[in-house]
């Protein structure tokens, strides 16, 4: 049972890693903590700076502010560790560069910023900041941030990252395992997901998605609908006015032949 449970991890970590379903994990229940609630319940402080930050980004629930939390204390705890490490170390040299190479990936740091200290310095602000729900938003595709998730939802957005984040919080996990990350890039594709983190080099990739009727694609129901109505409407009206002017035609021709008849008679 040992030896099962020793196989089926690590296929676990690749999977999400890939961004396969949740469904390849709910099955053996070996899914791990995605988010943590606070340890004290009403905190008034806490409860303004979290709805800010849901009214701001757009957030469904502050569940999805937890997740972010989460991951990012699992990512400076990471660096953390890794600091307290001879600069020399294969380990802090392994496995700081593949954190560092993650957030420069992200857009979470800047090139320039290529050190631990400055992993310590992130905040929650900037996780979402590479939301695709606030990308989104910021690149003036949506009215509002909450209109931005709606199109996401309703599959009208794509980008060039094919890979997705089931939960952000196995980063911590993944840049541990940098070498098992088969980034999938096809052209571009739909993603549904309004919590997608967005690659810097897939940025420039969101746009409508081709079948959607705001990026050129066929009508939606509502507008197919009001069309069929309007040629309906327009069909009727063609054919009452076929029907006078025939109507006209006959008239004409019986007064015609009325007025022979009297001629002649």
């Amino acid at each position: 049972m040992k030896a099962i449970v020793l196989l089926t991890a690590p296929c676990f970590l690749v999977c999400l890693s890939l961004g396969a379903p949740a469904e390849v994990a709910s099955d053996n229940g070996s899914h791990g903590k995605t988010f943590k609630k606070p340890r004290r319940p009403y905190e008034k402080e806490r409860l303004d700076a979290e709805l800010k930050l849901v009214g701001e980004y757009g957030l469904r629930c502050k569940r999805e502010l937890w997740r972010v939390q989460y991951a990012l204390s699992r990512i400076r705890n990471n660096a953390r560790n890794l600091l307290t490490l001879d600069e020399k170390d294969p380990r802090r040299i392994f496995e700081g560069e593949a954190l560092l190479r993650r957030m420069n990936r992200y857009g979470l740091l800047d090139e320039s910023q290529n050190k631990l200290d400055y992993v310590l310095a992130l905040t929650v602000e900037n996780f979402l900041e590479r939301r695709l729900q606030t990308l989104v938003f910021k690149a003036g595709m949506a009215k509002s941030i909450h209109h931005a998730r709606v199109l996401i939802r309703q599959r009208h957005i794509r980008t060039g990252d094919v890979q997705s984040f089931f939960s952000f919080a196995i980063i911590w996990v993944a840049h541990m395992m940098d070498y098992f990350q088969l980034a999938i890039r096809v052209g571009r594709q739909v993603v549904n997901v309004a919590s997608f983190m967005v690659r810097v080099d897939s940025q420039k990739h969101i746009d409508f998605s081709l079948t959607s009727p705001l990026g050129g694609g066929r009508a939606g129901r509502v507008k197919r609908k009001n069309q069929k109505a309007a040629a309906k409407k327009a069909g009727a009206v063609m054919k009452k006015r076929m029907r006078i002017k025939h109507f006209l035609q006959q008239l004409k021709t019986k007064r015609l032949a009325l007025n022979a008849i009297i001629i002649y008679s």
